[in-house]
């Protein structure tokens, strides 16, 4: 099954694959080996926490591999520019209620981060907003109950 996944959230991904393959994996074999080389291994601490290191590392490694294998990358920024709200798409509403304005970028679900307002597309409120168009008032059934958004802008930057 493909994921979206945005071109620079794929791309993170990689430099983080990169890093643990290239730097990471030759590190923990290294503290192996000298790990061993101090002798006994059934009580040796050092060598017990550099292959639990290295148990780690190989299972972020498969699952990195796992999750680009499956991504559908989208680079809006090659799309034609338009006022419709889709995957990738930085948009900028405004909450009808409180009249603050808030801007979401809408990504995939290992990108999402509510702090940087990165949402993921399976979200309630991404999911109100995906296939509307600037001016457009959606309603999203929130946790907190429902919240009324007018779209204000809508952009396809990377």
């Amino acid at each position: 099954m493909q994921t979206p996944m945005t071109a620079a959230g794929a791309a993170k991904l990689e430099a983080e694959l990169k890093q643990l393959r290239g730097v990471e994996r030759p590190r923990i074999i290294q503290a192996i080996a000298e790990a061993r080389d101090l002798g006994d291994l059934k009580e040796n601490a050092e060598y017990h926490a550099a292959r639990e290191e290295q148990g780690f590392v190989e299972g972020r490694i498969k699952e990195i591999e796992a999750k680009l294998s499956h991504a559908n990358i989208i680079d809006v920024s090659r799309l034609p520019p338009s006022d419709k709200v889709i995957f990738g798409a930085t948009v900028r509403v405004l909450d009808v209620d409180s009249d603050e304005e808030i801007t979401y970028k809408i990504v995939g679900d290992d990108e999402a981060d509510i702090k940087s307002n990165m949402i993921s597309v399976h979200s309630p409120i991404a999911r109100a907003l995906v296939g509307k168009s600037l001016g457009d008032e959606v309603t999203v059934d929130a946790p907190g109950g429902k919240r009324v958004f007018e779209i204000t802008e809508v952009q396809y930057i990377a």
